[in-house]
């Protein structure tokens, strides 16, 4: 498979292995490679009104479907088609790519510009998009002559056409894998599943409880670069997760940390003591792209931002050679005190 749609960030570990038939019921797997990673669906099987031959035809479908729409990583795919037009121009595009688009803009607008869809100019610039030369430091010109084609305000829809008015290039890797998960648990909903738990590239979503009763349970790590560490276990049952950090996806020069996170206002990676936030929300798209605008913002202003808006968010803050923790109270609403691994 060619690198697509992964997105480095700090990923959500699995928790509690499944077992297999309790209560007469067994809990059924699938998975393979995508988006440059992989995915993982584990459902009731006694639920599906069809195979699980069909099913997996059927997500591995609506994932090449998304590559082709949305990878920065294939010249051929509808967005890098868009991203090689010049400005002033339109192309018609396919109603995810339209969908997508419209999530972006919102979440645009909500963080007055601290999620922005068109920084792969930045990206390639650091080193971390698709055409990135290497690793580097740009410079401030550099900077600046890239920031010229950024901005949601160059683009716009036309009935089913995307327009842009500069040579805008757009990324939907910070959401992208959050779409994945709610194309995929929509189409197992819709063929009967109602207990499940879907990953695609370290984004979930979980639905109802395992045949035993016991909920799924879910692992955000403790950001540590070189080894898996559960931090909290929290139980999900409708609700999508989401988790970004700066720790698995940097580069160091003369002592200081770069990461891939970059804020679309300054044109550089992120300089704070944020390490890594989650996000819980019943749309993995939404958690995906909250946890970017949240890991962006920072400890202080992420975290006042997102109890305004009654985020369920949980952020893990470097406080020297340690970290502590904080959440939100939409988040300890849902979770409370989490539950013990």
């Amino acid at each position: 498979m060619p690198k697509a749609l992964l997105r480095p960030v700090f990923v959500v570990a699995l928790a509690a292995a499944l077992t297999g038939c309790l209560f007469q019921e067994n809990v059924d797997s699938f998975g393979g490679p995508t988006m440059g990673s992989t995915y993982s669906v584990k459902y009731v099987a006694g639920d599906a009104a069809v195979s699980k031959e069909q099913l997996q035809n059927e997500t591995d479908a609506i994932l090449a479907e998304i590559d082709s729409q949305m990878s920065t990583y294939r010249a051929d795919s509808d967005i890098e088609t868009f991203n090689a037009l010049p400005a002033g121009t339109c192309m018609a595009m396919p109603e995810g790519v339209l969908e997508l688009f419209r999530a972006g803009q919102q979440l645009s607008e909500e963080s007055e510009g601290a999620f922005d869809l068109t920084v792969e100019p930045l990206l390639n610039l650091w080193g971390f998009g698709p055409k990135g030369s290497g690793e580097r430091i740009p410079s401030a010109d550099e900077i600046a002559q890239a920031r010229k084609n950024m901005g949601h305000r160059h683009l716009r829809i036309e009935g089913a056409q995307l327009c842009k008015d500069a040579a805008v290039q757009i990324d939907f890797n910070s959401i992208a894998a959050g779409y994945a998960v709610d194309r995929v648990t929509a189409n197992l909903e819709a063929s009967g599943v109602r207990r499940y738990l879907v990953e695609i590239t370290g984004e979930l979503k979980a639905l109802g409880r395992k045949p035993d009763g016991v909920p799924w349970r879910i692992a955000i790590e403790a950001p540590h670069d070189n080894e898996r560490v559960a931090q909290r276990i929290v139980e999900l049952d409708g609700l999508g997760v989401s988790t970004s950090g700066d720790y698995r996806n940097y580069f160091e020069r003369d002592g200081k940390r770069y990461s891939h996170t970059l804020d679309p206002l300054t044109g550089a990676p992120i300089d704070h003591h944020l390490a890594a936030v989650t996000v819980v929300d019943p749309s993995t798209l939404r958690a995906d792209g909250l946890s970017t605008v949240l890991m962006v913002l920072g400890p202080e202003r992420g975290l006042a931002y997102a109890a305004e808006r009654n985020i369920a968010a949980f952020f893990v803050i470097r406080e020297g050679q340690e970290f502590i923790s904080k959440s939100t109270g939409a988040f300890d609403e849902l979770f409370g005190a989490g539950v013990d691994e």
